[in-house]
């Protein structure tokens, strides 16, 4: 059996983007897997803010990556499985890499964060008010190359 190579990636972009002193997100797929607040996720996916301003006791492990966020002040522990990991890029500049994610079979309507990318709902510094509707997404930037 290979071990995925989609953890070591996610670690390493996360590593490039803070050693330039960027910040990092992920987009990922929210399932009955993933642990994060309530109405934050937008069309079964969700950005977050993963940078040690944002975070606290991160573990980007093999299978999950857990840490813990403020959501409208409110502290949260979040958990996101990596195989739910649609990209990880820089805020700033939306250098990164998308990933595909493998749907089980019977189920539809994936989002493609290349081609689709208007539907990712960022949300900002993880620190936004229950009252604050959330930011629009960037603009598609086309410097993240699908895994497969």
């Amino acid at each position: 059996m290979t071990i995925s190579t989609k953890p070591y990636l996610v670690r390493a972009i996360y590593e490039w983007c803070v050693d330039q002193g960027l910040t990092p997100y992920i987009a990922a797929k929210v399932d009955e897997g993933t642990r994060v607040p309530p109405g934050y996720a937008r069309d079964g996916q969700i950005v977050l803010n993963i940078g040690p301003d944002a975070t606290h006791e991160m573990i980007l492990g093999n299978e999950r990556i857990t840490f813990q966020a403020r959501f409208g002040g409110v502290a949260h522990s979040l958990s996101v499985p990596v195989e739910n990991v649609v990209a990880v890029y820089a805020r700033e500049n939306g250098h990164g890499m998308a990933f595909e994610i493998d749907e089980p079979a019977g189920v539809t309507g994936a989002v493609d964060a290349e081609t689709d990318s208007t539907r990712l709902a960022p949300v900002s510094r993880n620190r936004g008010t229950d009252d604050e509707p959330p930011k629009p997404p960037p603009p598609p930037r086309g410097h993240l190359k699908v895994v497969k």
